[in-house]
This record gives structure tokens, sequence and C-alpha cells, in this order.
């Protein structure tokens, strides 16, 4: 510092309050810089954006050459965390890490806030998704924007009230509308199914004629970005924050640490470096270039997104905003006039993204946009006879399944994401502002973020370009979509294949995509479903497949009602419960655990005591330090020895062997490595998932079948539940596990992937005269829910604790040993319960999906988080996590008490709660008891 000039903060304090007088301080090296300065530095000044401990916090360049203290630079210099790009996110974020008491933070935005694609979002709001995060999230923006930041500011964020309209166009639509409407009575959400005649009452010019019903939520409206982002600068910097605006990042630096993971270290401008351990992207399209800085992947894409504004319309006035699905258009209120969006098929790519590029548009084309206005004049016909007054066509980041992309990186530890929002940054920006703020100081956000975990793609498609494109054109071309429970995407697909894929295909398996793998959803009868290269919808020239089979089936799964397929399944799920079925499991996570602390590692990890005798196989979550459920998951403890890879790793120790959901592997992973690396355990964890298949053979003639296949006494004594060792099955080596996740006696088979088709073909010769057959995860849900068992990130999230899920019996609460999250179990233990989770069955024959709502004696207290038929029992069965109405502990008594209902689709149904699993509930089938009648 003593080769800086210091001159009293006074003199620039006068230099602040006049642009011109600021600009003859040079930042950087031209006069254009000190412009920028003086104009960024002179609104802020205005806006009130910095208080006194902002004074001496940016340093300058005389004309002399002399350096000198201007009040923006010196407290810059360090930070706990600095976040990059003055959006919706950025600013949201920003604040809200401030309002959590982390105020040593800056944000860096290249040009001025809202400059990139914030400043032209349509910004409109709605409160209800098929998602109850969402909801929630979506609650905390409207507070955020509503009344929170005028309260506190004194200043309007220029919300409007306005309400919102979902149009429906036939019954499909307007069942996704009533399961919305249901979803939302539990959370207090005003919201009406409107008959064509009311809607017409309420909106008077729009055309109704074609309309099945609407559905109306008073209480949804209309953000200002503008007013909305200064109005949160001004929050932030009054609790002691920083924002520099015209300061674009240039470089950030990674260290790596004496465990060889790299870790944020600093961030690089033109004006100078600040240190921090943290930073958060949220630089919108251009959050790409960013992680490329570092190595990380950010697998979005730009695209342009577009809208018009008309010419005044007489008696728009107060109208409600509109989404008309169907028609893939949305109608927002613009004072007497109308700004007219929507997502077609065709978007135009961004594919060079330019770093000058603010506050700037694209030319229109009129031949990609001209169906939304066709769209729109049909809803409103006034619209025909009206003017377009302006049109904006802007960038817009978008993702593979159009949600956002947030949380820590799996690369670089400190680096944040919060960008990729699919034109829904203005909507999500509260809810996931504070959420992110919670996961940088506390190391995990409070609600279920899974859904926008950059973990939830795996490490290979995050930067698989062809994957991205693909996925992320078919998200936004079905963006106005129903969202029905057994929709599977086109796009992106046959990137991960097990060995069974092809001769499975031949079969008839009709194939789901999870983690990029093709599993088995289910069998269907009359020959081969490929799944073909994407086709983008004919968009782009592209020809159309003809006579496409797998879409075809997709197509007749599109219902609320019990599907097409129904009575395969019930096959499928009654030939495992009666005799004996074979399910392909291969996109399981296959993960070793070695290395001189493994033990450790294993004891703090793991729920459950899994230091039990090599051979043993124990079921057990993984928590977070709140108690949270991150994984659920089978350990398995293994004879140390040579290396016989990929069934067995070298180890002169413990070793452990770790089976999840392949749909969760990287989550899982992550999570793992995290810990290890937070805790500085001596232990490695190496991923095998590739090198290995998994087939799981189920049933009471299970045990029958795999006498003759392998090469070990299967009886209760000798293969006790639970265990596990290395068999020969048709003269190859395979791991043996006695596990069930469907509620009966069977085995899992973990094979080297070269030895997989001949041990499957031995499996299926000997099972032949039992009756064996394929079966898929479709059957799968029903039957694991019909036996109580949880799905991970369905009826267990990470915002849900073992005590509450049900699963206390994977605790070691009774030993001493310490583990993750333990204390968080102990003190809800003690406090009891306030939340759990209850198994619900209904008589009527109806199919139920989740989301459903669960009212005690006419008072919502929760809803269905996932819901199957359950062919056994021949009833639907639901499983939801229930509240006391008045705040109290949700005791067995609460729950035998009183009557239970499910509302679906605005239709109430009696319901039964069950303490326990309705099927079993005495669990002999697994031990493989079963009665003779």
């Amino acid at each position: 510092m003593s080769s800086k000039v210091s001159i009293f903060a006074a003199t620039y304090v006068a230099a602040l309050k006049s642009a011109d007088g600021l600009s003859h301080f040079l930042y950087g090296k031209s006069m254009q810089h000190g412009e920028k300065l003086a104009a960024a530095v002179k609104r802020s000044w205005d806006y009130g954006l910095f208080g006194d401990s902002s004074v001496e916090s940016v340093w300058v360049s005389a004309p002399s050459g002399a350096t000198v203290p201007c009040p923006v630079l010196q407290c810059a210099e360090a930070a706990d965390a600095v976040v990059i790009g003055g959006g919706s996110l950025g600013c949201q974020t920003l604040y809200h890490l401030c309002k959590m008491g982390m105020t040593n933070v800056v944000l860096l935005e290249r040009d001025r806030l809202t400059a990139g694609t914030t400043w032209h979002t349509a910004g409109l709001l709605w409160q209800l998704r098929p998602s109850d995060t969402e909801v929630e999230l979506l609650a905390h923006t409207r507070r955020v924007v509503s009344s929170e930041l005028e309260a506190e500011t004194g200043l309007e964020t220029g919300w409007i009230q306005n309400g919102g309209l979902f149009i429906a166009s036939n019954k499909q639509r307007l069942d996704e509308y009533k399961r919305l409407m249901s979803l939302g009575k539990v959370y207090g959400i005003e919201s009406y199914v409107l008959s064509p005649a009311e809607t017409k009452e309420l909106y008077p010019l729009m055309n109704v004629k074609d309309l099945y019903g609407t559905l109306y939520v008073p209480k949804d409206g209309t953000m200002d970005p503008a007013g909305t982002c200064t109005t949160l600068s001004r929050a932030a910097t009054a609790r002691g924050a920083m924002v520099i605006e015209n300061c674009p990042v240039t470089g950030i630096q990674v260290q790596t640490d004496h465990m060889g993971v790299r870790r944020v270290k600093a961030v690089e401008t033109d004006f100078g470096t600040i240190e921090t351990p943290c930073v958060v992207n949220c630089a919108g399209v251009w959050a790409t270039k960013l992680g490329k800085m570092v190595g990380v992947n950010v697998p979005l894409i730009a695209m342009h997104h577009a809208y018009v504004v008309t010419e005044r319309i007489e008696g728009i006035q107060n109208m409600p905003n509109v989404r008309d699905h169907d028609a893939s258009v949305y109608l927002r209120l613009q004072g007497d006039a109308l700004s007219v969006g929507g997502y077609e098929q065709n978007p135009i790519f961004w594919d060079e993204v330019s770093d000058k590029f603010a506050f700037s548009l694209f030319n229109l084309d009129w031949d990609v946009f001209m169906q939304h206005i066709e769209g729109a004049i049909n809803r409103v016909p006034a619209l025909e006879q009206t003017g377009i007054k302006s049109t904006v066509c802007g960038p817009e980041s978008f993702t593979a399944d159009h949600k956002p992309l947030m949380g820590e990186a799996p690369e670089v530890r400190g680096f944040f994401l919060g960008c990729g929002f699919n034109s829904a940054g203005m909507m999500l920006g509260g809810g996931c502002g504070k959420e992110l703020a919670h996961w940088i100081i506390h190391g995990r956000p409070e609600k279920d973020m899974y859904g926008y975990d950059i973990r939830r793609f795996h490490h290979s498609l995050t930067n698989n370009n062809r994957w991205i494109r693909e996925r992320s054109h078919e998200s936004y071309a079905k963006n106005y979509s129903v969202v029905f429970p057994f929709d599977e995407p086109l796009a992106g697909r046959n990137m991960r294949k097990d060995p069974f894929h092809q001769l499975l295909q031949e079969q008839g398996c009709v194939f789901q995509e999870r983690h990029g793998w093709e599993r088995p959803g289910w069998f269907h009868k009359e020959g081969p479903a490929p799944v073909l290269d994407y086709d983008y919808y004919g968009a782009y020239g592209i020809p159309t497949h003809s006579d496409y089979k797998y879409n075809q089936l997709l197509g007749k799964e599109y219902t609320f009602d019990f599907p097409p397929h129904h009575d395969t399944i019930r096959d499928e799920c009654m030939t495992c419960r009666k005799a004996v079925a074979v399910f392909n499991m291969s996109y399981f996570g296959k993960f070793y655990l070695t290395g001189p602390d493994a033990k450790k590692a294993a004891d703090w990890l793991f729920t459950a005591d899994v230091n039990k005798a090599p051979g043993s196989t124990v079921y057990t979550c993984m928590l977070n330090e709140k108690g949270g459920s991150e994984s659920d998951l089978t350990v398995s403890r293994l004879e140390p020895g040579p290396a016989h890879l990929p069934l067995t790793p070298e180890s002169n120790g413990d070793a452990y062997y770790m089976a999840v959901g392949g749909g969760v592997a990287q989550h899982n992973w992550s999570h793992i490595q995290t810990v290890l690396q937070d805790k500085g355990f001596n232990c490695t964890l190496t991923d095998h998932s590739e090198d290995m298949g998994m087939i799981s053979i189920q049933g009471p003639k299970s045990r029958d079948l795999l006498q003759e296949v392998l090469d070990t006494d299967l009886s209760n004594e000798a293969f006790p539940f639970s265990t596990h060792k290395i068999v020969t099955a048709a003269g190859h080596k395979v791991r043996a596990m006695r596990l069930s996740f469907v509620g009966e006696l069977g085995w899992e088979l973990h094979i080297p992937k070269d030895s997989c088709l001949p041990v499957y073909r031995a499996v299926i010769d000997a099972g032949a005269k039992h009756g064996v057959r394929n079966a898929g995860y479709r059957a799968i849900d029903s039957l694991s829910i019909e036996k109580g068992y949880r799905h991970w990130h369905a009826d267990l999230r990470p915002d849900d604790t073992p005590l509450e899920a049900g699963l206390a019996f994977t605790c070691k609460m009774k030993t001493s040993i310490p583990f993750l999250g333990r204390k968080a179990l102990e003190s809800q233990k003690a406090e009891g319960l306030r939340r759990r989770i209850v198994c619900f069955t209904i008589d009527e024959k109806v199919p139920m999906f989740g989301l459903e709502a669960i009212f005690h004696n006419g008072v919502p207290v929760g809803h269905l988080r996932r819901a199957e038929f359950g062919f056994a029992i021949n009833k639907t069965i639901g499983y939801g996590y229930i509240r006391n109405p008045d705040g109290g502990v949700v005791s067995p008594d609460f729950i035998r008490s009183g009557e239970f209902t499910l509302e679906r689709m605005g239709v109430v149904y009696k319901a039964k709660a069950h303490l326990k699993s309705p099927f079993d509930p005495e669990n002999k089938r697994v031990k493989g008891i079963y009665s003779t009648d």
C-alpha cells in the first residue's frame, strides 16, 4: 500500500457526485473506461449503493501515472464471495448472501446491471408448477418482490399483481391444471378452474369458443427487471456488499491443495485481483465461457428468444397474464398493450456468443415468430387489427431439461453455478438466490434442490455438445407441453448402453433414459421398439422419422388415466410376486472405497454400521449436516486381498463396495468426494459402473432357478439375507448379493461386462421351466412402493431425515459411533417429529402419480410424493409427508385418528393411512417364507 498515494476520501466523495469530475480519472488504460466508471459510480451514488464502508474501495490511475485510491477498490482486494453477473440471479444471490450474514461480498458486472438477458425478460410470475419445490421457490420470489424489498428499502420494485390465466383446449390440459390446483391448496395458493363462460366474463376480449376451461390464479403477476435488480443492489450494499459495474472478469485463479483438490483462489479483472475462496457464476449465456476459465463444464446453450409489444388495445387494461400452452404462446399485460411471445419448435441457436453484447437485440425472424402471432390472434382476436409497436429478440440460456444449473461444480471446489434459467430467471430468482446463498454459506441448500443441482447430470454428458444441443432443443420445444407422468425424451439418447441393451431391445424392451443410460422401462409384446437418432421434430429441414414405434408407444402413455400398457406392467409385477422375474439394473453406480482411512470414512459417511464381518451387505443412508438424506444405497464389506477387477479392488485393510441408484450416481459420487475432502480422509474412491453389469433375479422361484446356475448353496443358512460372496455362474465369476428392492426372495448378480450375456442366457435358460420373464423399472416402481421401499428423490430427499422417512433402522443411534448428520437426528428425536411419511391406499380404481393433496379432517396437511398402483393388493398406493396442523408432533395416534382424504384433480377420495406397508408387513417373503395357500 505504500506505493499508492493516499488522498483524503472526501476529495473523491466530491468527485463521485459528478460524472464529469470522476471521468478525469482513468479506470484502466483508456478515457472510455474512465467515462464508463464515472457513469456507473454516479448511478450507484444516486441509488445510494455506497455506504460509509465503501470509501477507499476502487483503485484508478491518474493521468500523471500515479496510482490513487478512489472510493470503490481497496476493500475489494479480498472477499468471502465474488458473484459474477449482474442479472436477476446475481443480484438475488448477492442480496440473500448479505441477508444471511455474509456481507464481505462483491458483485462484478462486465457492463451494467441487467445488461445481458435480464433487461429484456418478460418478467412473468406464475405461482403453480408441477413441483412442490418450484412452488416454494416461486412463493419466495413473490414475497421478495411484492413486499420484503419495499419494506426494507422504501423502494418499489415494479411488482404488478394482475393475475394469471392458463388456457386449456382439451381435457388432458385441464386435468393437468386441476393437478396444479390441488397442489396449490396445500400451499394456500388461491386458484379457480373456470368454465369458458366464466373465462369470458373475466377476460372479455378472449375467444373462448375452442376452450375446454381455464385455471385462474388471482395473485400471479408481473415483475420489473430493472426495478427489482436496482432495489436488490441497494439492499445488498446497504448491508455492506459492493457492486462494481463495467468490470469484466479476465481470469479465475485456482490452486491445488495438499490432497490434490482444485479450489478457487482469486478473480482477475483488468482493474485488480480479488482474493476469494468462492466464485458464483451468474453470467447467463456467458456462463459457459466463465466455466472454461477453470475447467468447469457448464452445459447450457444460447438461443434467440423473442416477444413483440403491440400498440394500444382498448379494454385490455388490468387483464391477467395469459399462457395458452396448447398454442405455445403467452400474452403479458403491458399497460394498455400486450407482449406476445412463446416457444417454437425451430428456435435459432446463438453459436458464437459475443462478449460485447450488452443491452443489445437480434433482428426478429418473422418466419420463426409468426406462429406465435397466429396463436395470439386466435386467443385475442382484437390483435388482428392491432399494430406492433416494437420487437424484442434477445439471447437466453437453455439447458438439457429446462431446469437451472446450480450448486458447487464437481470439478472445482468453491466454484458455484447460478445460471441456465431458461428465461425464468426473474420468476425463480428470489427462491433460487436464497437457496444458492444458503448453499454457499452452509454447504447445502435448505430445500430439495437436486432437480437444479449440476450434479444431476453425469460428467460424461456435461461436455457432450451433441447431447446438450439436442436435449436443450427438445426441452425448449416442449416447454409448454403437458407434463405427463411417463414421458421420456427423444433427444440425446443411446449415450450409455450396458451389455444387455441389444439383446433386451430385440425382446421388446421399451427403454427409459436416466443419467445418460438406457434402462429397461417395460417389455412390449409386439417386437423391438428402438430409440432412433433425434430428428428435431422436423425442424431445420431434418426429416421426421416415419412409423417411429418408440415414439408411438410414448404417445399412448400420454394420459392421466391408467396407461394402455397397464396390463403389461401388471403381468411383469405378478410374475415377480408368483414366480420369478429378471431385472436389468446395470445402470447402477458401482464404487469402491479403499485406503488407510476407509473405515473412518465409512463410519462417518454411512448412517448404518457397515463395519460388520466381510461378506455382509448393509442398506444405509448418507446424510448432510442437517440430517437430510443425500442418498440411500447398499454397502458391502469386502475381504482384503489382491485386485481382481472389476469384482474386487486391491486392499490391505478395509474395503467397501457401494451400489447406488444409477440415476443419481453423480450426486452420490460428488457427495462422497466432498465429505472425504472436507474431513481429510486418506482413502480412494473408484468408479467401476461401466465395467460391470447387474441383474436382479427376484420372486418365490428365484432360489430354485439360481441353484442351477450358481456353484454355491443358496439356503438361508448358507446364504443369509444381506450377505454377498464371489461365486461362479455358468463358468464366470460374479458377485452374488442376497438383496431385494421389490420385497421378494432374490439375489443380485454383479457381473464383469464381458461375462454379462453368457450369465444372462444361463439364467433365462434355467428359468424357463419356472415361468421366468424380463421385467423393467415400471414394474420395480410398483413393486417397491407396494412393499414400502423408498425411492431417493421421490419419497426420500435431502430435506427429509431418515427418522421422518421411516428409516430409523438404518441409523446406528444405539452405538456411540459419530456420523455425518447424527447430531441433527438426535435433536429431532428428542423434540419429536413434526412431519413424517405415511402410506395411503384408496378403494377406488383411479391412478395417482404424486402431488395429490392430503387432507386430515378436511385440513390440508401435505401432498403425495409418489404413487403407483399395487397389483398384488389391487389398490392405488401413495406415500407423502404430513404435518400436524397445530404444529405439534405427528404421532402414531395422530395418524390413526381422524379421517384422511386425497384430492386428485379436484376430486376427493377417502384414504386409509397405514403405519406399516400393507403388503407383507411381517417381512416374510424376503426371508423366503411363503404361505402354501
